[in-house]
């Protein structure tokens, strides 16, 4: 059995050598040798999560269903992975030349958060600020005033950013800030989604994560960000002109298209 998972247990840290902590990893595993014993496999989990103790419950349950898996037998394992977005606000690796970071530094319809740490709450500050109005906005956008703020949130929040802002962050943040709908897009795509809780709410805050860099950064005009003319509240998608579109996203209430409101029990989309 020792010999068994400290086999396993390199084969995966083989595999998954390229992945951060933080991303989501699922294995399937199947019998080559009896292709009719059905696949069984460990849930989408982060990639820190996969451990001995993991993998050798997973063979327990298979030896226990499958009657004809044995140790003779092959064995095809296949690892599923999900970058997950992680916003540490440092500079990150050199990055020259690549399309998304110099339109964040170019777009006056992007608000560049420069912090070396804490980006996501700087983002969702000043984000906020500009929703609300706040004669504080221009200020934050430059830097100015955002520290006692962005302490002040994560004290009041309980959120610990030490070790970056990912998806699990988002949704406390989003938790948090229950009259506010927070969409985070990886690029600038109408929809190149990453995370988006779909609240019903006219309040919404639009951030951009630069994968390469890990930072976050503020969306503060969506249709010059996207280049678009129009883009569908209901499902994200632009194009030059709203008289134009056609949503494929239908209200959950009154079937209008698009939807009029997002039902508060609606799933939170991770892309």
């Amino acid at each position: 059995m020792s010999h068994f998972l400290d086999s396993v247990t390199e084969l995966f840290e083989h595999a998954l050598r390229d992945l951060e902590d933080s991303d989501m990893v699922g294995i399937t595993i199947s019998n080559e040798v009896e292709v009719k014993d059905r696949a069984i496999g460990i849930s989408f989990r982060k990639k820190d999560q996969i451990t001995g103790d993991v993998i050798w419950s997973v063979f327990e349950n298979v030896a226990q269903s499958n009657a004809r898996f044995n140790a003779l037998d092959t064995l095809v394992m296949t690892v599923h992975s999900v970058k997950m977005p992680i916003g540490h606000g440092g500079n990150g690796i050199a990055t020259k030349g690549r399309p998304l970071e110099i339109m964040i530094r170019l777009k006056r319809s992007i608000v560049q958060v420069k912090a070396e740490s804490n980006c996501l709450a700087h983002a969702l500050v000043i984000a906020k600020a500009k929703v609300d109005g706040d004669p504080n906005y221009e200020s934050y956008r430059h830097g100015y005033k955002l520290r006692p703020v962005v302490d002040r949130l994560l004290e009041t929040a309980g959120i610990d950013l030490s070790r970056g802002g990912g998806v699990p962050e988002l949704m406390r943040f989003q938790e948090h800030f229950k009259e506010y709908r927070i969409v985070v897009f990886g690029g600038l795509n109408c929809e190149d989604i990453y995370f988006d809780w779909l609240v019903d709410s006219e309040k919404r805050i639009n951030l951009v994560y630069d994968d390469v860099n890990r930072h976050f950064h503020v969306i503060n005009n969506f249709t010059g960000a996207m280049a678009r003319g129009y883009v569908c509240r209901g499902c994200n998608k632009g194009c030059r002109r709203g008289v134009t579109h056609k949503c494929g996203e239908t209200c959950s209430y009154c079937k209008a298209v698009p939807p009029c409101m997002f039902s508060e029990k609606s799933p939170v989309r991770v892309l």
